[in-house]
């Protein structure tokens, strides 16, 4: 998953919300997946409150959720401008420019990239020792062309930052530039040396399997993935990402729906992996399974938990005809 979005798909931690001064409710009604629930909440309340700077971020998030990249840019820097020295609120503003980067053409992604890395720089300068700002720094360092500010020696001065805050992480951004460097062998060992530091958590699992899958290593990329679920779950998400691997790459299908089944079952859901997206994730490997009931079952609950969400909709198109 490189590229200016992988900064985002490999963020490592759950954000930590304050809630106060926004309804308290919308946090959890985004992390489990009730976006139009939530859209709706903070719609009222942004109405009532217009200068209600959290639940402007809350509302960014929710879109974010669902790929509305420009409602969702509109949200974050009204946020940031209501309350500027706000960490948290630069760093989704930060990935909210990335998802539009993703998609844009060149010149337009170069001057949003910039816009990243001003953005997380600002959440890094403000949060120093926030976990999840340093490493999305990290992963753009990583990533990102030097015109844009990118850059091999700016990574691993995060990782030494890193080091002191949270030693398994720091082997992850090392093993990130080590792999970005072609060196796979020295990455493979960093990767491993997060799983060792963090005593085996699914995100160190989950992160492995994913360097074997650009490596197209495909019967280890499985072995890891299917140590993600048994591991201790520092990172709920995890969980779906695995899933969503094995679906992708077409690996040991019955393992990604049992990934995606007991992350539905549980009572630790992120944002980071809304319910509507665990939801159209088991659709589609019930789909390549062959039980189709089920998995026009699947994606419109993702529809109703998320009725704009396109490829939910796509897919039940696809497979009522």
């Amino acid at each position: 998953m490189h590229g200016l979005r992988s900064f985002v798909v490999l963020a490592l931690f759950t954000a930590s919300v304050a809630t106060a001064g926004a309804d308290e409710t919308a946090p959890s009604l985004i992390a489990n997946g009730r976006v139009d629930d939530a859209i709706a909440v903070l719609d009222g309340k942004i109405s009532a409150s217009p200068n209600d700077a959290l639940a402007h971020n809350l509302l960014c998030r929710a879109y974010f959720s669902v790929g509305e990249w420009d409602a969702g840019i509109s949200e974050c820097e009204r946020a940031v401008s209501l309350e500027p020295g706000n960490g948290q609120f630069h760093l989704w503003l930060g990935r909210l420019y990335g998802e539009k980067a993703e998609r844009s053409l060149f010149f337009q992604a170069a001057r949003l990239a910039r816009k990243v890395r001003d953005q997380f720089e600002a959440a890094v300068d403000l949060s120093p020792r926030s976990v999840e700002a340093r490493t999305d720094l990290a992963e753009f360092y990583v990533e990102a062309p030097g015109i844009v500010g990118g850059g091999r020696d700016k990574a691993e001065r995060q990782a030494s930052s890193l080091a002191g805050i949270d030693q398994a992480t720091a082997f992850w951004v090392e093993a990130r530039i080590r792999e970005k460097q072609g060196d796979f062998s020295s990455a493979e060992r960093s990767y491993r040396d997060a799983i060792r530091a963090s005593h085996g958590r699914a995100s160190a699992w989950l992160n492995l399997g994913l360097f074997y899958k650009h490596r197209s290593e495909w019967e280890a990329m499985e072995q890891a993935l299917i140590r993600v679920r048994p591991a201790p779950r520092d990172r709920p998400e995890a969980l779906v990402d695995a899933a969503e691997i094995l679906i992708r790459t077409e690996r040991n299908l019955p393992e990604a729906v049992q990934l995606l089944r007991a992350y539905l079952e549980s009572t630790s859901k992120v944002e980071q992996a809304p319910a509507f997206k665990a939801h159209f994730l088991l659709g589609n490997a019930e789909e390549r399974l062959g039980n189709t009931q089920r998995a026009v079952a699947e994606y419109r609950e993702a529809l109703s938990l998320a009725r704009e969400f396109q490829p939910a909709r796509q897919a039940l198109q696809r497979v009522s005809r």
